[in-house]
């Protein structure tokens, strides 16, 4: 499914090949994010422009609507959005872990209540899974219990304990295609692990050492991107590599800003998912080169660049700053849109440019280039 292709001298950054039944992506590579079945403000049509080859589904939000009846009846997700590439769906496991208020965890799996209507659901490894097996995605993710930031060892401890029984019991019910089982419509979907263990070393080497004894097709990195200061989150990537194959994908779940990104590569990650491009373009916020913009800003009223000047993106090639900026204060639904666009754009051709640094042997020059370049805003956080 993996074909590690190049590796960089001077970092553990790399250059591989994901194969899945929609098609191959070539990493490293970020993922947008839909949600629910559209990524925001951006139709497929602009996101096949913009040369997409993956996007990320939410379990748990389709599972609750449309809902698996309507979705097995609409063929699954493919079809459903009209969407022929790649996708990859979590395992819904992050969401109801986050509705604290909302949820009793068991051994055998969660019970929360719907956000939409009250309605008390269940919903486990086995559950996920078929769940997954029904929306067809490519890759599917294994359910697993995410601990908030911060949490204690213990705490920890027995997150990482359920998460390696929940990764077993979703392995098996991804091997079992029996009577009774939904088939989905994605034959030879693939199924990854997620490495748990908040910012204990030991208990990340020790969930990752597990899984790949439990055998998945690729792993991801959990419990990043959960409040935790950059430099824990780094941490935690930097503790769970090592125990990872090289022959198999590495997916850093909710990550991240593009300084980040870069860093991650770095440090040997293969693929991401994060919601900020479109989040932040939602607040007037633009990311450039040299870090990120807020088009509101009476600085901009008459300035008639682009958001990032030689951007090859249709916002870029079509339209000023000065015209965004009117936009967002006359309240237009454009402005999401069209910063939207922007900055996905912006994510894939900061990948597209990683992989061709890492193939021209010129990584390092480029990440240290890209550091002095780029200034991260803290404002943008957590928008």
């Amino acid at each position: 499914m993996f074909t590690l292709r190049k590796e960089d001298s001077e970092s553990l950054a790399r250059l591989g090949t994901l194969s899945t039944p929609h098609g191959d992506i070539q990493t490293p590579e970020y993922m947008p994010v839909g949600t629910q079945a559209s990524v925001k403000a951006v139709q497929q049509r602009e996101l096949h422009e913009m040369k997409t080859q993956i996007i990320l589904g939410n379990t748990y939000h389709l599972f609750l609507r449309p809902g698996l009846d309507n979705m097995a009846k609409l063929g699954g997700l493919h079809t459903f959005m009209n969407w022929h590439l790649p996708i990859l769906t979590d395992s819904g496991g992050f969401q109801v872990f986050s509705l604290a208020k909302l949820r009793q965890i068991t051994e055998e799996g969660v019970f929360f209540r719907s956000h939409l209507d009250g309605e008390k659901i269940f919903l486990g490894p086995k559950e996920s899974i078929h769940a997954q097996r029904v929306l067809g995605s490519d890759i599917a993710m294994a359910f697993d219990e995410c601990p908030p930031w911060p949490a204690t060892e213990e705490d920890v401890r027995r997150a990482v304990d359920r998460t390696i029984r929940w990764a077993r019991a979703s392995r098996e019910a991804h091997l079992d295609h029996g009577p009774g089982t939904p088939q989905g419509p994605t034959p030879g979907q693939a199924l990854f692990g997620i490495v748990q263990g908040g910012s204990y070393a030991h208990l990340r080497r020790e969930c990752a050492e597990k899984l790949v004894e439990i055998g998945f097709d690729g792993y991801a990195i959990g419990g990043v991107s959960v409040g935790e200061p950059e430099k824990e989150m780094y941490k935690a990537i930097e503790f769970s590599v090592p125990s990872l194959p090289k022959s198999q994908v590495r997916y850093a779940m909710g990550l991240g800003q593009p300084h980040q990104l870069v860093e991650l590569v770095a440090r040997g990650v293969d693929i991401f998912d994060c919601v900020l491009p479109t989040r932040v373009a939602r607040h007037a916020t633009a990311y450039t080169l040299e870090g990120t913009l807020n088009l509101r800003g009476a600085t901009y009223k008459l300035d008639e660049s682009p958001v990032q000047p030689g951007c090859t993106c249709y916002c870029c090639q079509n339209f000023t700053r000065a015209y965004l900026r009117h936009l967002f204060k006359a309240g237009e639904i454009l402005a999401l849109i069209l910063l939207s666009v922007h900055n996905l754009h912006f994510y894939l051709q900061l990948m597209r440019d990683i992989r061709a640094a890492i193939a021209e042997n010129r990584f390092s020059a480029f990440r240290a280039e890209f550091r002095a370049r780029y200034k991260p805003s803290k404002a943008n956080d957590d928008l």
